[in-house]
């Protein structure tokens, strides 16, 4: 065995009884992360504000703290980024993370501090490793490299701000730099196709064993290397490939074109949760489709049901929650924008269940991304069908029509029968929400299809700066903003659109 890999296996089963020890004491963890945050926080301007000095329990914390989602605290942000030393945490920060957002198209700048890029986010990746060696003591990933695939970066002024993967890519190149592939050069490219082409070059040859990121964005990436190669599948570019770490969005529509894309029974997909504000759980067991809950990485949880907030402890399973964070990147009570639903509390797991701003409710229908995720499996699973990348936006009733769904859809597969894809889908949907079966007896129709082609919505992320695309959206600007580059590309014969009537 290499030192490399003695040196790992040792820090692998220390890092392993740490998270073992948070599995065990979970509220004791927390309750330490909160005592660290406001210790820390007390040194700001925000600490002058909400007196953290004072506060020596969680329910002290919660009655002096207000709650923000990022419009309200965005002005802790500006200031931070206009050179504002020790404004929500000691020093000066110099590293955002950029996200978009799925809803709205507003950039959002989140604070990456020092302390979170490295006992947070890249924690995290550590840990995805330990817990992965844990479960196969045989595996051989960490003889290779992990092939990167993140987004981009750039100074503005004094600060770095990009994509939260180039961010991390472009601050720990030196240390990544043994385990990883491309270089920090490509890796962070913004021209996709230039990055793509580079890749191929670079990687080729190298000996890659495991690749992370995005699923869809990763997948365009691999056809990439197959065509370049002229090989039929990765594991005739790279027969030790044997794990993905993935993350950003819904992995089940994705699973069966990975599997064709790599047919191996030694490969592996490890679910994570690194969004912008933090890196927070990830799958610990490949027997269950959940995942663990990190309680050390210097976050403090909270969970919003209605107008009700509660610590880890007060989290019921089988509840779906609005998260929100206290971390070491400078964000007090904020409410990020996604929900989650417990599995277990014992220890502390949970599923993502899409985002707060995600849902349709136009008819008290109450969808939420995670029926229309499960609904979308069934049916693909019943007609053989694979779908890559889906919108939903509502119909509007009339005077003469009832109203409806609308499902803009690119297959990875189409269905031999399209009307059987609607049907099984239709019938999935008043299966697992029955608010939907509710209004489908009165108000709804069956959803309509608008079938896209392959590589339409890679093509309208890029266009639009996105690295989502929404699931679904309570108006229509997302889905006729999809439609108009639609038509624009149908107009030149680049993308033509079918709709289904179905």
């Amino acid at each position: 065995m290499s030192l490399r890999n003695t040196l790992l296996r040792t820090w692998f089963s220390q890092r392993g009884r740490a998270i073992d020890r948070f599995r065990r004491h979970p509220v004791a963890t927390q309750e330490r992360m909160l005592r660290q945050l406001v210790r820390r926080g007390r040194l700001t301007e925000f600490g002058d504000r909400y007196d953290l000095r004072h506060i020596r329990s969680v329910e002290q914390f919660q009655n002096r703290v207000e709650t923000f989602d990022y419009e309200t605290f965005r002005p802790f942000v500006e200031r931070m980024m206009g050179g504002i030393r020790s404004v929500t945490f000691p020093g000066r920060v110099t590293l955002y993370a950029r996200s978009s957002g799925t809803t709205s198209d507003r950039s959002k700048y989140i604070p990456v501090t020092r302390e979170s890029l490295w006992r947070n986010h890249t924690q995290g990746m550590r840990d995805v490793a330990t817990v992965y060696a844990l479960g196969r003591p045989d595996t051989r990933a960490f003889g290779g490299k992990t092939l990167t695939l993140g987004g981009s970066c750039r100074m503005e002024g004094p600060n770095l701000v990009g994509d939260l993967s180039a961010v991390l890519i472009h601050e720990t190149g030196f240390w990544s730099g043994w385990f990883r592939a491309p270089r920090i050069e490509t890796a962070i490219l913004a021209d996709f196709d230039a990055k793509c082409e580079a890749i191929c070059r670079e990687c080729v040859g190298e000996p890659i064993a495991a690749f992370a990121g995005v699923p869809s964005w990763n997948l365009a990436l691999m056809r990439r290397v197959l065509e370049y190669t002229g090989r039929q599948n990765l594991l005739e570019v790279w027969p030790d490939l044997e794990l993905f770490a993935h993350g950003g969005v819904e992995f089940t529509p994705y699973r069966r074109m990975f599997e064709e894309l790599i047919p191996s029974e030694r490969m592996r997909y490890l679910e994570t949760y690194n969004a912008s504000e933090g890196f927070f759980a990830l799958a610990d067991d490949p027997r269950r489709d959940d995942m663990l809950l990190m309680l050390d990485y210097g976050t403090f949880y909270e969970f919003r049901d209605g107008s009700t907030i509660v610590p880890l402890e007060g989290v019921e399973c089988g509840k779906v929650y609005a998260m929100l964070i206290t971390s070491n990147n400078g964000l007090w009570r904020y409410e990020i924008g996604d929900t989650v639903e417990f599995t277990s509390t014992n220890p502390y797991r949970i599923r993502f269940a899409g985002r707060t701003k995600q849902y349709i409710n136009v008819f008290g229908e109450e969808l939420i991304v995670d029926n229309a995720d499960r609904a979308l499996q069934t049916a693909c699973r019943e007609t053989g069908a694979s779908v890559g990348e889906y919108t939903v936006a509502p119909c509007y009733m009339s005077l003469h029509e009832r109203g409806a769904h609308e499902w803009i859809v690119e297959f990875e597969r189409k269905p031999a029968d399209p009307k059987a894809f609607a049907g099984a889908l239709d019938r999935a949907l008043r299966a697992v929400n029955s608010d939907y079966d509710a209004k489908r007896r009165t108000t709804l129709e069956q959803q309509r299809i608008v079938e896209v082609p392959r590589g339409f919505f890679l093509r309208w992320m890029r266009s639009r700066g996105k690295n989502k695309v929404p699931r679904l959206v309570n108006d229509r600007h997302v889905a006729e903003d999809v439609l108009a580059f639609g038509r624009e590309a149908a107009s030149d014969g680049t993308a033509p659109m079918r709709e289904e009537n179905v």
